[in-house]
């Protein structure tokens, strides 16, 4: 990806041919009675994939949301949804695959995800989330929360490739061996949490960068991000940081000041430890 040359518009190829928007926007923890409106404003900012998941209990307003931009002008196949299968659904996947469609009440899925690699049900999932791709209710399918060592197993044992790893990644989770893994596997890496749920925004060291590029914390990190290849998808319900968190195409971090984001990480998570699962 030739990072001089991004923008807002910019998409990665998937293994699949498909293709996904670099930036994202997340709805984890918005309730369904706003996210409606949080999803509308993020696309006519110029987001062009939106992020659910069944365990949100917010799929409904999220469908209601890309529905209202749709009727705005902005075509559906410009719009890339994801969902994802929950860990207590593992035994009722289609049934769980139709009841998040129809709450999104779209006519397909751009990408469905198994949210986490539970053990003992994970490859017979992703065996039949292949069965779920030739139905056409879904464009492409992948995983999240899984670890390289989770990763080989399902490739080993299936043969099948994900097309997508969705895992918590920010400057203090830098996970630079899980992304080395899958670049060189052609699986493209999904970051979640990036602004650490806010905890480290007030860092300092992030803040002196900011100022040298007269940036916010929020936008360095994101920036940061997409300069390792990675897609993105922040959260807000805030108009304002929506609009403002798609503003991160009109600078670049140099290298050295890419190496000193590199060197927050400490292993610090927000969210579930998958290698826990096990």
């Amino acid at each position: 990806m030739d990072i001089n040359n991004i923008n807002i518009h910019t998409r990665i190829k998937l293994n699949d041919g498909k293709k996904i928007p670099i930036l994202g926007y997340g709805t984890w923890q918005i309730p369904n009675n706003v996210v409606d409106n949080c999803v509308y404003t993020a696309l006519t900012e110029g987001y062009r994939l939106i992020d659910t998941a069944a365990i949100y209990e917010n799929e409904s307003g999220v469908g209601l949301g890309v529905r209202k931009a749709i009727q705005s002008g902005i075509p559906r196949e410009e719009i890339f949804v994801t969902t994802k299968l929950w860990n207590t659904d593992h035994d009722r996947i289609e049934e769980a695959f139709n009841e998040s469609l129809k709450r999104l009440n779209l006519e397909y899925i751009d990408l469905y995800l198994m949210h986490w690699p539970v053990i003992g049900k994970r490859i017979n999932t992703w065996l039949f989330f292949q069965k779920l791709l030739k139905t056409g209710k879904v464009k492409s399918v992948g995983v999240s929360n899984f670890t390289i060592k989770q990763l080989k197993e399902l490739i080993e044992k299936t043969g099948i490739v994900p097309v997508i790893n969705q895992v918590e990644f920010s400057p203090w989770l830098y996970q630079k061996e899980l992304l080395e893994f899958c670049n060189k596997n052609n699986i493209v890496v999904e970051a979640y949490s990036p602004l650490t749920r806010g905890r480290m925004l007030g860092d300092e060291k992030l803040k002196e960068i900011a100022l040298k590029y007269n940036k916010s914390p929020a936008q360095i990190i994101l920036r940061w991000v997409i300069q390792h290849g990675v897609v993105v998808i922040p959260k807000s319900t805030d108009p304002i940081k929506i609009r403002e968190n798609a503003q991160v195409f009109d600078f670049e971090i140099t290298d050295e000041d890419m190496e000193k984001l590199d060197s927050f990480n400490k292993g610090l998570r927000f969210c579930w430890n998958p290698e826990e699962l096990d």
